[in-house]
């Protein structure tokens, strides 16, 4: 006789309506989108590369954080872009106008040649912000974050 007959047999018809519940479906983290509006953004070329991390240590070099959001787009005065899926927590954003499209931050005498902002605008001086200065919180509502972009040269 199967253990679970022997075991119906001893404990009445419940466990066997137990054993045929249906199993509860996952639950998911609740997820909400953060969207970026970029202001003074001076020309229409190349992209506007923005990463998002909740994690310090990455800020703000978040391209190397393997669970980062990253996205690009095509540059344009009053850009925008939406990152979805964001769950809740402690976010900061690291953003470039990569003018000629390659990647990185171009210098010139340890000055950017392109445009860089971050979550909170915090005014740029001479290396980025601590990822305290620009952080904000993500809970269940969608968050709406605008970026200066600030050019040196």
């Amino acid at each position: 006789m199967p253990a679970w007959a022997i075991l119906a047999r001893r404990f009445g018809a419940a466990l066997i309506i137990v054993g045929m519940l249906p199993a509860a479906a996952p639950t998911t983290a609740p997820s909400t989108h953060v969207d970026v509006t970029f202001e003074h953004v001076r020309n229409s070329k190349g992209l506007i590369r923005a990463c998002m991390t909740r994690e310090p240590r990455y800020f703000p070099h978040c391209e190397v954080d393997p669970a980062a959001h990253k996205l690009s787009i095509p540059a344009a005065p009053g850009a925008t872009l939406s990152f979805p899926d964001v769950a809740p927590g402690d976010y900061a954003i690291a953003a470039l106008h990569d003018e000629n499209r390659d990647g990185k931050v171009n210098m010139a005498l340890g000055i950017p040649r392109e445009g860089v902002g971050f979550s909170r605008s915090p005014r740029v001086k001479f290396s980025a912000p601590k990822f305290d200065a620009v952080r904000f919180p993500v809970a269940a509502e969608p968050v709406t974050m605008p970026i200066r972009l600030q050019y040196f040269l």
